[in-house]
């Protein structure tokens, strides 16, 4: 009854249509987190200008002119992606294809990482606008932030258009309070109202300022462009034509985010806005513009809610991104299974439970996983960019040179993006260079592994002779004479040629009070009783069982262990009971040449 109030009624398969996006839903959900980056994309430039003081501030200018140059290139390429892979699987699939195996799995693990990152990234910032407007709930930001994430993974559990309708209000409101706020400063600034004494001119030459610096603000400003890549992962979401609606999709998405990312970085600069560490830009911003009244808390609100939300990305683009995984044997399969709603389920709890671990481990203050969060995404963006120049010179469609050009673009700007970042900021993504090669391996291994069961389990007609058994020689485990026992030994007589009843006693008090009642209740069925002077009983059985597989095999016999258990009623009761049945199940599970089976015997109260 929860998990019906929680997720909703299951859907059945052929509902799966029903669960596809159109370009309005599609936009609020896929592009929640690159719309959401305006919010600490510009912050980070100026955190890193503020470092030589706000003589520097008119630095963010062409920064930011520089990030929209390289998101035009971004936004081109994608869509160029899209039309050529409609099938989705974005970065991975294009690097796997075009580039070879590792390529493709650097840029898959890149991205599901990043993925996480995404959804802690984004709901702290998000707990961040929260706690400036109501600073006295920053003390309980690592609880708000984790209640936040679970909510958001209950919403994608109950299913793609049900999320999407959600998320759609708070996006396009987060949009329009922030054109209102970037209106009505720009309004401000034309009529005189702003004042214009508090910001440096452009041009004004800054003592200490240097080309590492200003690398270093620009690969910072390139944080607003995380989230870009997400529309091609979830092509296989969009209605028909699928393509057509994501190209679209990343197109409104590209001209939204470059209007509100220039908007807010021109704002900051001329109202001479100074990151704090209490209180964000846009809240700053916000404050400057309207004052602390009602508008201010709409911009506040919204931008909590889309920061929140921008979570939603990672929770549509990473089940996706590991579907295909899945299917290629790189990650357990079990991220292949649908949900009661047709959504990847699997994935979306995963997701959610790595994202509030990393929220708890890094205390909600996760400003400092933004490179890292990053670089994560710039990876990928060269490889497939890369990935795209190969395939078009591999193939030469119509228009290739021209198609090859813009990808050409693409990958230099992304490249030297990713060298901005390793060299002006190695200190804090460092790590890519050990989890990568981690992940990489796991990756081979599982596959190793997948492969090497289905070799093993494969059926190859007249290659090898089968087995064929001559009898089967059944234990059935016994803690004394019971309904259970009775039922369980019936069952043994109708499956086994030799049926063997074993008991283990702790005193030879007990092992002769056993062997009588035995005598009288099953004389037909031979009781084995073993003394065990440790009070072990599994032990004691496990080296019988050994002995009598071992006598079983000279006659070519198999060995079933028949475990007796009772269902109880209640749930809660399994607690209580079938403890010694469940340690020496998960022992013999793993012993070769034996047969391990329950007889259950449910009870009525």
């Amino acid at each position: 009854m929860l998990k019906k109030a929680l997720i909703g009624r299951p859907l059945k398969t052929r509902e799966l249509g029903e669960q596809k996006l159109g370009r309005l839903k599609a936009l609020a959900i896929l592009s929640s987190d690159a719309l959401s980056s305006v919010a600490y994309g510009p912050e980070q430039v100026l955190l890193v200008l503020s470092t030589i003081g706000l003589i520097a501030f008119w630095y963010s200018v062409p920064i930011g002119i520089g990030v929209l140059v390289l998101l035009a290139a971004l936004i081109l390429s994608y869509r160029q992606i899209i039309y050529a892979y409609p099938h989705g699987g974005g970065a991975y699939i294009v690097s796997r294809n075009n580039l070879g195996e590792n390529a493709g799995l650097i840029a898959g693990g890149s991205l599901l990482v990043d993925y996480i990152l995404t959804v802690s990234v984004s709901v702290s910032a998000g707990t961040d606008a929260i706690t400036s407007a109501f600073p006295q709930f920053h003390d309980h930001k690592v609880a708000i932030a984790s209640a936040l994430v679970v909510l958001i993974t209950i919403l994608n559990l109950r299913g793609v258009t049900e999320s999407a309708s959600v998320l759609a209000y708070p996006v396009y409101l987060f949009v329009l309070a922030l054109l209102i706020l970037i209106g009505t400063g720009v309004w401000q600034i034309l009529s005189g109202q702003a004042p214009t004494n508090v910001h440096t001119p452009v041009g004004t030459v800054v003592p200490g300022i240097s080309l590492f610096l200003l690398l270093r603000a620009f690969s910072s400003g390139c944080s607003a462009l995380t989230g870009v890549e997400a529309v091609s992962n979830a092509v296989p979401n969009f209605k028909e034509p699928a393509a057509r609606n994501a190209v679209s999709t990343l197109v409104m998405m590209g001209f939204i985010l470059a209007i509100l990312f220039s908007g807010i970085m021109f704002l900051a600069y001329w109202l001479g806005i100074t990151p704090k560490h209490e209180e964000t830009v846009v809240s700053q911003m916000a404050s400057a513009v309207f004052g602390r009244n009602f508008m201010y808390y709409i911009v506040q609100g919204t931008t909590a809610l889309i920061l929140v939300l921008a979570a939603n990305t990672g929770f549509s683009a990473f089940p996706l991104l590991a579907v295909n995984l899945a299917t290629d044997k790189y990650i357990p399969r079990m991220f292949l299974i649908r949900g009661d709603r047709l959504g990847y389920s699997n994935g979306i709890i995963i997701l959610g439970i790595a994202s509030i671990l990393l929220i708890v481990a890094f205390g909600g203050e996760t400003e400092q996983l933004i490179p890292l969060y990053a670089v994560g995404v710039f990876i990928p963006f060269t490889l497939s960019q890369t990935g795209m120049i190969v395939k078009w010179i591999r193939e030469k469609p119509a228009s290739w040179l021209y198609k090859m050009i813009v990808n050409l673009i693409g990958t230099l700007i992304c490249l030297t993006v990713v060298l901005i970042f390793f060299i002006t900021k190695f200190a804090q993504v460092w790590s890519v260079l050990i989890f990568l090669p981690i992940i990489i391996y796991a990756f081979h291994k599982i596959k190793n592994h997948y492969e090497a069961v289905g070799e093993q389990l494969r059926i190859a007609p007249g290659k090898e002779e089968v087995l064929q058994w001559e009898g089967n020689v059944v234990i059935v485990p016994v803690a004394g004479i019971t309904k259970v026992v009775e039922n369980s030994l019936n069952y043994a007589k109708l499956t086994g040629d030799t049926v063997i009843a074993v008991y283990v006693a702790f005193d030879p008090e007990s092992e002769k009070r056993m062997e009588e009642k035995w005598k009288e209740w099953k004389p037909d069925i031979r009781l084995v009783t073993l003394h065990s002077e440790y009070r072990s009983l599994t032990r004691p059985i496990a080296r019988f069982i050994d002995l009598a597989m071992k006598k079983a095999a000279e006659s070519n016999h198999t060995v079933t262990v028949l475990i007796p258990q009772f269902i109880t009623k209640k749930r809660w009761h399994d607690a209580l009971h079938n403890q010694s049945s469940l340690l020496l199940r998960l022992y013999l599970i793993y012993q070769k040449n034996v047969i391990v089976t329950t007889v259950p015997y449910r009870l009525k109260k």
